[in-house]
């Protein structure tokens, strides 16, 4: 009967935030209660659950979850480490429990602390240290990951995402359970080839639907359909997670073969060059975005705020588009979402219904965005706990108010929550249908949520730690040359093997 180790730990993030995340920002769960929550939600977990419940010979041994209540700034050194205790921890109870055949590891990709540009891979040097080397490692991972060297040491294969917007968290989950299973029940060797491409990745392209980056998956997906084929992925990277190894990445897992897996590799990375060029969005700068708005006779036009995306790792105080709205007299009816813990405290103070003169925006990143004077009328307040319309997780946006100043409606929240779909605007009474313009902090939505319905969908280069104009952020860590950040005239994929046995 193999016993399984199960353990979470997922956090994006910006390092162009100037605010940092703490071990308060997580939610955490230890030992059973593991099982317990994500048996009811859709997550990677819970889709390897799936697959380990369905087979009576596998005992599982839930240690520890930790998923950050959004993404966020660079996590401080000591809540880094309050981690690492407590993943530690939970590890080496497990390990004194019984006997460990296996370990499968849910993680982000996209983490960064103060203390380490690497904490996927000192999470998983830490699981090595206490469950030994010779069990095998599984580990899923956010297509936004960053993918290091020692990631892939430290592990026997890495599954990640194969859609974004990201619609297959439990099907990960499924896939790297199987992927363990096959190793555990059928003797799978893998052998895994990465390749390394010097892209960072935005815009509409890499929507897997729709955009130039489904030939990559589409191939990724029939590699894995193939008897030999334990796993492959695309994984460009979150562009805002400044460390040495951000960059895209090409991997295929093969059962044993070494030269088949470094073949499909590099055919991968050579369709993703292929289209590189194309991987960045064009921008409408905030004037003209305005002023494009306002020649819509009717219907909804929606602003893409990808620059303060908090579900990116931005700090959602951005008032710039609201700014510009007032600036240019823009009198058509406007929706925007904003964190501005000081106006909430405020409107809760005055009550629904009072008037009240208070600034939103700057709150937390003063460094670009400047707070704006307005009056006000609380309509609305809120403690901020709603279910995800996307995916029915609990968020938390803390205390939160509507104000309503002028033609201006404002869902101002004490802390950031996830801008992905519609249902912080519906927890708090607001219909985008009903508005003529409506800001929406994110990179990309699931195409019903706006896009399917809108009379327009502009893409803003408005100012942000999580800007698609990458250029601006100022990158410092990562290695050069790196397109856009750079010129890189010449690629030709080479494909680095792992092997744990």
């Amino acid at each position: 009967m193999p016993r399984i180790v199960i353990a979470e730990c997922k956090q994006e993030v910006s390092t162009f935030n100037p605010t940092s995340s703490c071990f308060e920002d997580f939610r955490i769960v230890r030992g059973e209660q593991l099982l317990s929550h994500h048996r009811k939600v859709r997550e990677e977990v819970g889709g390897a659950l799936s697959v380990f419940d369905a087979d009576s010979s596998v005992k599982l041994a839930p240690t520890f979850g930790a998923s950050a209540n959004t993404s966020g700034g660079v996590l401080t050194a000591e809540s880094f480490k309050r981690l690492c205790d407590d993943f530690a921890k939970c590890l080496q109870q497990a390990k004194d429990s019984g006997p460990v055949d296996a370990a499968y590891f849910s993680l982000h990709g996209a983490m960064q602390a103060a203390s380490e540009d690497d904490p996927e891979g000192a999470l998983l040097e830490i699981a090595r240290g206490i469950l030994g080397e010779s069990i095998p490692f599984v580990v899923s991972l956010d297509l936004h990951g960053v993918l290091t060297d020692k990631m892939l040491r430290l592990s026997d294969a890495v599954v990640a995402f194969h859609t974004y917007p990201h619609v297959d968290f439990f099907e990960t989950g499924v896939r790297a359970a199987r992927l363990l299973m096959k190793i555990l029940a059928e003797g799978a060797r893998p052998v895994t080839a990465r390749v390394k491409i010097p892209v960072l990745a935005r815009g509409d392209e890499m929507i897997t639907e729709t955009g130039l980056i489904r030939e990559c998956i589409q191939v990724a997906k029939e590699i894995e359909s193939t008897k030999g084929g334990l796993g492959a992925s695309v994984m460009w990277g979150n562009p805002f997670t400044d460390v040495p190894e951000l960059r895209s990445n090409c991997i295929v897992v093969m059962d044993g073969d070494e030269e088949g897996a470094k073949q499909k590799a590099t055919d991968i990375a050579r369709i993703f060059w292929k289209h590189h060029q194309k991987m960045q969005v064009p921008l409408t700068s905030l004037s003209d975005s305005i002023r494009i708005a306002a020649e819509i006779p009717e219907g909804t036009v929606v602003l893409m705020d990808a620059a303060d995306a908090t579900s990116s790792g931005a700090s959602g105080d951005s008032n710039a588009i609201i700014r510009e709205v007032v600036k240019q007299c823009y009198r058509g009816r406007v929706l925007a979402p904003i964190v501005d813990p000081a106006a909430v405290q405020q409107a809760f103070k005055a009550g629904v219904g009072a008037m009240i003169q208070t600034k939103v925006g700057g709150a937390v990143d003063s460094a670009r965005f400047q707070p704006l004077e307005i009056v006000a009328r609380v309509r609305l307040l809120s403690d901020g706990k709603f279910f995800s319309e996307s995916f029915g997780w609990p968020w938390d946006s803390g205390d939160t108010a509507v104000l309503e100043a002028d033609n201006l409606t404002l869902v101002v929240g004490t802390r950031p929550v996830s801008l992905f779909d519609r249902s912080y605007f519906y927890a708090n009474g607001q219909d985008p249908r009903r508005f003529n313009l409506v800001v929406v902090k994110s990179p990309h939505c699931e195409h019903h949520m706006f896009a399917d319905w809108c009379a327009k969908l502009i893409n803003v280069d408005a100012p942000g730690s999580t800007s698609a104009n990458v250029k601006s952020l100022g990158h410092k860590k990562c290695s050069h040359p790196m397109f856009p950040l750079d010129v890189v005239r010449e690629f030709e994929p080479v494909a680095d093997v792992f092997r744990r046995s």
